[in-house]
């Protein structure tokens, strides 16, 4: 009886080893795929799909672009304000709440792609009218994006201002 037990013991053990295996090697495939590489397509990716969500002013799918640990710097005429990831969401949800006509475009060049990060320069021109009066807000960009589940997010963004 004594034997009988052990081995059920025994057996209970293996298959619960098993299963800890199992569970082992599913969280490192997931931590690989989580550390997947940037690519080039990834980026354009990101620019068509803050371009969608902009025009779309849909604030959720533009903070899905941004990473939690964002740093945003923005300049404009000799003036430097830094802002994190809610900061921006806030700054840009009451940009659209104070226009109309509101639109968006983006432009990226000279990606260079590293590991899970690319570094690029962004230009963007908004437009929107205020007042009865067209604007256009330009800027231009030094980025870092980074690979967060499977999708480039934007991490970093030096940013000079122009508005017209």
């Amino acid at each position: 009886m004594k034997r009988m037990l052990s081995k059920r013991v025994l057996a209970l053990m293996i298959k619960g080893a098993s299963v800890v295996t199992v569970a082992a090697a599913i969280s490192a495939v997931a931590v690989q795929a989580q550390a997947a590489n940037m690519t080039d397509s990834l980026v354009e990716s990101y620019a068509a799909a803050m371009k969608a969500a902009a025009n779309s002013q849909d604030i959720n799918r533009v903070a899905n672009l941004v990473s939690d640990d964002a740093l945003i710097s923005l300049s404009r005429r000799g003036k430097t304000t830094s802002l994190n990831k809610e900061g921006y969401l806030n700054l840009l949800q009451s940009s659209w709440n104070q226009t109309s006509n509101y639109q968006y475009d983006i432009k990226i060049t000279d990606v260079v792609t590293s590991g899970t990060q690319a570094k690029a320069n962004i230009s963007t021109v908004e437009s929107w009218v205020k007042d009865g009066k067209k604007v256009n807000f330009v800027t231009n960009s030094r980025v870092t994006l980074t690979v967060a589940t499977g999708n480039a997010v934007l991490l970093r963004a030096v940013s000079q201002v122009t508005i017209n």
